[in-house]
């Protein structure tokens, strides 16, 4: 009777294979967080490209825009905003080291299903470095849909969601749920390829330009509640572009 001996490495044999008790390792391009604690908690050491990210928030405008910004901030081309919940500001992106010039946002619309479409094809273009989604309902074969155009190319493609959405299956490679606490986020590994991990990893995050602002000065110009409305000027918005007839939107049926 021979014995099983375990593989040392059994990403030798397929890429979706790792050892239950190690990070797995990357085989596409990970961009470093700019935070060592998350880097070194993350296969490959960064946020993966081609993929679908899911960053699980308690609410939003906690801090998610903060702890991507080192990533954010390294890249060359164009970042895409898709549907945020509030109006970037063009002041606040400058801040965090993006230039407004460098975002694309694509506003609310009346129908979930163009935002979707919308998503879909930026990530099949490979037009940008990054990709910002948020979205509150979401089915898994939309899901499904929105990791497939990812695979397609090597954009860095986050997808922001209720913490609720936690409980779903989701065919994303890195799922994070995010609570706000002082100084910070806690962050929660629902997913990743690697050992489970039962204790949050507290990020420390330096205040947002609001947080920094005095009282007086936030209360006259009304700005919004969250700490993380970034973004680009208003001027430079352009005009709406006209929605895709729900006949012919391959997502019209799928949201």
């Amino acid at each position: 009777m021979t014995t099983a001996i375990p593989l040392a490495n059994p990403e030798s044999l397929h890429p979706s294979l790792w050892l239950a008790s190690q990070l797995a390792q990357s085989h596409g391009r990970c961009v470093d967080t700019g935070y060592p604690a998350l880097s070194g908690q993350l296969p490959g050491g960064g946020w993966p490209t081609g993929t679908l990210v899911e960053l699980l928030l308690q609410q939003p405008g906690i801090g998610e825009i903060r702890l991507l910004q080192p990533a954010l901030a390294a890249q060359q081309q164009s970042i895409v905003l898709v549907q945020p919940p509030h109006q970037p500001q063009a002041v606040a992106l400058a801040a965090i080291g993006i230039p407004p010039s460098q975002l694309i946002w694509i506003r609310k619309t009346a129908q979930s299903a163009d935002a979707l479409w919308a998503a879909e094809q930026v990530l099949r273009s490979g037009c940008c470095s990054a990709l910002l989604l948020w979205q509150t309902h979401v089915r898994s074969d939309a899901l499904r849909r929105l990791h497939l155009a990812a695979q397609a190319g090597d954009t860095m493609f986050f997808l922001m969601r209720p913490l609720a959405a936690a409980r779903d299956a989701s065919p994303a490679s890195l799922r994070l749920a995010v609570r706000p606490v002082h100084g910070g986020i806690d962050i929660e590994f629902v997913k990743r390829k690697g050992p489970q991990r039962d204790v949050p990893l507290f990020l420390p995050l330096s205040p947002s330009l609001i947080q920094r602002l005095p009282h007086r000065v936030v209360k006259e110009q009304e700005l919004h509640s969250s700490t993380d409305t970034v973004g680009a000027p208003t001027q430079s918005q352009g005009p709406t572009p006209p929605s895709m007839p729900a006949h012919r939107r391959p997502w019209a049926t799928t949201y």
